[in-house]
């Protein structure tokens, strides 16, 4: 990404999510501009044109707070959750975040590009957070290949390959969270059938995923555990609790948080014979934990992969930095490379 750093002004990064707006400024020497968060409340639910206004409004509060003029932005990235396709036209059969009904179907890229009059470029937030968890690892160099899995309610993530957002034909490139594993080899979990939110058996999000923890998991684990304190509570808050238990050393939780990164090692050993890459990161709300839990994490990942070639034993796994900052971050970063390829002034 360098030689035309100085021929682009500052380019915005926009994190769309259910009940914020998190922006970031880069400028041409890829600096960001903006530490930490810098968040707006979203109105997403209320439908497309109160929506999109408040993004503006918000744009204008971010390049306040970065000390740069709004008409010094030359372009934006957006990311919002999905489903939507590669161009960022949302599903018509909705999504959580996107209830409103002149939401189905809609072109929220070319929306807001009209709003701001300014070239958008999109991402899904599982992409826009890979991208950035790869540029900070190996900056803007073209050579490396990611695999990125994002841990939240359900599994997002991306593939980043030279530099470049794995998308493919209609935007399902890099869906990780629906890749079968095989894990009936899960000794812990023996004789589950975990269903996925999509409706399949066995897929990475059924059984490495919030969702999978409360559809799942507790309701497989509990028998066990008889008198456990989370037994007696409605599964959908028992399991916004496991995280915080497994932290803090309770067995039940533990086990839980090991048949994840069980999963994950399966999962990981999936890429490594596909794509044979540099790294892998992990991100997402079951790693906003202490270090020494976040260690422990990645090593029952790397416990629960088959035994690898000896060339690729050692393919790093990192986890992924300035994880509530991180879509805005890399959706920022893919509209730069995009306004320098377009020449944006």
């Amino acid at each position: 990404m360098q030689g035309r750093e100085n021929s682009v002004q500052t380019v915005a990064g926009i994190d769309l999510g259910g009940t914020a707006i998190n922006y970031t400024l880069v400028n041409g020497e890829e600096q960001f501009l903006i530490e930490g968060l810098c968040e707006y409340p979203a109105l997403a639910k209320q439908g497309p044109e109160i929506c999109l206004q408040q993004i503006a409004d918000g744009l204008k509060v971010a390049v306040e707070k970065a000390g740069v003029p709004l008409s010094g932005v030359a372009a934006a990235g957006l990311d919002t959750p999905g489903p939507a396709n590669a161009d960022g036209v949302l599903s018509r059969r909705g999504s959580t975040n996107f209830v409103h009904k002149d939401w189905a179907g809609f072109d929220i890229r070319l929306g807001l590009e009209k709003k701001l009059g300014i070239p958008v470029t999109y991402l899904n937030d599982g992409n826009a957070g890979a991208l950035w968890g790869h540029f900070n690892i190996f900056g803007a160099s073209p050579r490396e290949t990611t695999l990125t899995v994002v841990i939240g309610t359900g599994l997002g993530g991306g593939i980043i390959i030279e530099g470049n957002v794995v998308k493919g034909k209609v935007g399902f490139g890099g869906e990780l969270g629906h890749v079968l594993l095989p894990y009936q080899s899960i000794a812990a979990i023996a004789g589950l059938q975990p269903v996925c939110n999509c409706g399949r058996t066995g897929c990475l999000e059924s059984v490495c995923s919030l969702s999978a923890i409360e559809r799942s998991f507790l309701p497989y684990f509990l028998p066990k555990y008889p008198g456990h304190k989370l037994a007696d509570m409605n599964l959908h808050a028992a399991a916004k609790l496991v995280r915080g238990m497994a932290e803090n050393g309770d067995p039940m939780c533990t086990e839980i948080f090991g048949v994840q990164a069980h999963a994950l090692g399966l999962f990981f050993d999936e890429m490594v014979n596909t794509f044979d890459p540099d790294a892998f990161i992990v991100g997402g709300g079951a790693l906003e934990t202490r270090e020494e839990f976040q260690q422990w994490f990645l090593s029952e990942i790397r416990a629960g992969m088959p035994p690898q070639r000896e060339e690729q034993v050692d393919i790093p796994i990192y986890v992924m930095p300035n994880g509530d900052t991180a879509g805005a971050r890399g959706v920022a970063i893919e509209a730069l490379k995009r306004a320098r390829q377009n020449g944006t002034r």
